[in-house]
């Protein structure tokens, strides 16, 4: 298809933007609260690659709200100048949103958060100060001083963030203000202070500095909603305050609705997005899980934005544009929406984002296709099993030009990601073994399937170097890991399955009750229990842990899994181990010293850590010059650890 809207170019206010593609505003932590190098390094990769417009992550305009990016930094403006020095020789704009969280932040000093009432936010349930007129005053004149900032500083212009539950949305929400001074009440008070701040930014900043705003439906009852979105839209617009409309969806009472995981659709945030792009006189951004410039090209053409975000495609892939534009879509590596390494590792323990395809991100400087390099001395590679490490290992080995052999057990490759995308709601998930396998036959990878290697194999192939990549079993002992000294009782019984078991044979031996015991927290049990349902059997959900998928809340995957297994017959016992099996029957107790429980169970499927293959690695350690193992057969963890460890160890070669 031809792209004849996305590589258009289009202005705002005085800027000119190469062509409609958005980097939306997203946090990262990648700076570790500064415009560090690899920070910059992570947006020059993005300018490179062609974009037209990058939204830097939330800068905070007052220290009762800290956040990635400080106005109250002092090294900010010296970042700012190498930033735009970066990205400047590869013409992609730059603008900076304008932050204060409201309620949903914490003090610089440990106070308590300031909002305009004293509603508690839904996360950590901090009660915050209803602003005075002095407060509100302040944090205004903190607005407009930080947008001076960023005009001086050589950035492009500034987006004033309305949306997704923050300080502006705050005042704008019927829920969330219950005012009665000129700030509170009716639409035209709660308006108010999205009015006066974006005058006192117009105010502070040069004729034809960008000023823009992101509003969003926030999707909760009595809230922020379309028409309400829209009317704040045409209020700004009335006294020409703002040059364009970013439109998103969701707050964090909806919170995975503002990053849709793979069980959303492609543009699944329009139909809430465009009532409201409908009624802006200026150029308009809507998002919503697009992944090719053909997906945004068609959202322009069709009359429902301006222009389109495209923020998990680019961190996927950072040269998305370039190689589309040089007629090389399929070489794109695909964003898969697991929202593992991108939010997930931003709320989880890491705080840094990362991308479960792509190891560079964040390490841009260091890790990336473009830091791969030619090795010195070409060797012959030999890579064992074709999962995504292994698959990631002979692409890099590839890419390095070594002469690669890849032997695949079995007769496809993608290994345990051929099992996850038989899972609802998860056969994007193979997408990226798809397309690495593409990417290795291409580039000439020798690909051997139905091939098993056992030492001698290997010995008489004389590599150079061997990669194991043999993966990992389920390992079907009945320990649970809250109380390894007491296995599962009959554990043995043949309506006992793994995950593998039950998708390798199919339904027809579910029955119609069935029991998932989960031991990880993972997607892997929830898939199970989702799988289960739809071959009509009731699920009892039986976790050791504290809550259902704790390992995926981060990546806002549990609450619309809970919602889609909740229309069904599904029971959830957390911090709950199952002690016995019986024909149609189980009995479950608690972690901790409990009663027990009985539970049908026609179907027992036990999903605990599995077993790493490590036995060819350990065989190979002294007859092979050069012996790597990596991902699973390594230790069995998760997708963004495959693909990174097999990149990393190919590099090394």
């Amino acid at each position: 298809m031809a792209l004849t809207h996305v590589l258009q170019p289009i202005r705002i206010a005085g800027k000119t933007i190469k062509n409609r593609v958005v980097r939306t505003a997203h946090a990262t932590g990648i700076g570790g609260g500064t415009l560090s190098d690899d920070l910059i390094a992570y947006h020059e990769a993005r300018a490179r690659g062609g974009v037209g417009l990058s939204i830097l992550e939330i800068l905070s305009v007052h220290p009762t709200s800290p956040a990635p990016l400080n106005m109250f930094d002092p090294t900010l403006d010296e970042g700012y100048g190498k930033l735009m020095e970066a990205v400047r020789p590869h013409g992609m704009a730059v603008f900076q949103q304008l932050w204060h969280a409201g309620h949903n932040g914490t003090p610089v000093d440990g106070s308590p958060p300031w909002s305009a009432s004293d509603i508690p936010n839904p996360l950590g349930g901090a009660v915050p100060i209803p602003m005075s007129k002095g407060m509100i005053d302040e944090i205004i004149a903190a607005y407009a001083a930080t947008a001076a900032r960023c005009d001086k500083a050589g950035i492009d212009g500034v987006e004033l963030h309305c949306a997704h539950g923050y300080l502006v949305q705050q005042f704008l929400s019927p829920n969330l203000n219950k005012r009665t001074d000129d700030y509170g009440g009716p639409f035209e008070n709660r308006v108010r202070f999205m009015v006066e701040t974006l005058r006192a930014i117009r105010a502070a900043v040069r004729p034809g500095f960008a000023v823009g705003i992101r509003v969003a439906p926030d999707m909760t009852g009595g809230g922020v909603g379309v028409e309400m979105n829209q009317a704040a839209v045409e209020r700004v617009q009335q006294e020409g305050l703002v040059d364009f409309v970013n439109v998103s969806m969701g707050n964090y009472n909806s919170f995975p609705k503002m990053i849709g995981g793979m069980h959303e659709p492609m543009g699944y945030e329009l139909p809430t997005s465009v009532p409201v792009t409908r009624v802006a006189t200026v150029p308009t951004i809507v998002i919503g899980r697009v992944r090719t410039l053909e997906e945004a090209d068609q959202i322009i053409r069709q009359g429902e934005a301006d222009m389109v975000g495209m923020t998990r495609a680019n961190i996927a892939d950072p040269d998305l544009v370039r190689k589309t534009i040089e007629g090389r879509v399929e070489e794109i590596r695909p964003c898969i929406a697991c929202n593992q390494g991108c939010v997930g590792n931003l709320l989880g323990p890491a705080r840094r984002m990362g991308c479960a395809v792509n190891p560079g991100v964040g390490f841009e400087r260091a890790i990336g296709d473009d830091r791969i390099g030619t090795a010195e001395t070409k060797k012959k590679v030999l890579v064992i099993g074709g999962g995504p490490a292994g698959l990631e290992a002979a692409r890099v080995a590839a890419l390095r030009g070594h002469r690669v052999v890849l032997a695949e057990a079995t007769g496809e490759l993608g290994g345990m990601m051929n099992f996850a995308a038989r899972l609802p709601k998860r056969h994007g998930i193979a997408d990226i073994t798809k397309w690495q396998e593409a990417e290795i036959f291409r580039l000439g990878v020798e690909v051997r399937l139905g091939t098993y290697m056992e030492m001698d194999d290997v010995v008489a192939e004389n590599p150079d170097a061997v990669i194991v990549a043999t993966g990992s079993m389920p390992r079907m002992d009945g320990i649970q890991s809250t109380n390894p000294g007491e296995p599962i009782g009959h554990f043995e019984r043949p309506n006992v399955l793994s995950s593998i078991d039950l998708l390798t044979h199919g339904r027809n031996r579910i029955g119609k009750s069935a029991v998932v015991v989960d031991d990880v927290g993972h997607y892997e049990a929830i898939g199970v229990a989702e799988y289960l349902m739809e071959a009509g059997a009731s699920v009892s959900f039986i976790t050791t842990q504290a809550m259902f998928g704790p390992k995926v809340e981060s990546a806002l995957m549990t609450e619309p899994a809970l919602e889609r297994l909740n229309k069904g017959k599904f029971q959830v016992y957390t911090r709950y181990r199952m002690t016995d099996i019986g024909d149609e029957e189980a009995t479950i107790q608690p972690t901790y010293e409990g009663a027990p429980l009985s539970v049908p169970a026609e179907t027992v499927v036990f999903v605990s850590a599995n077993r790493p293959n490590r036995d060819l690695f350990n065989a190979l350690r002294g007859k092979i010059p050069e012996v790597h193992v990596v991902g699973d057969a390594n230790s069995p963890r998760f997708l963004q650890t495959a693909i990174r460890e097999g990149h990393l160890a190919a590099k090394a070669i």
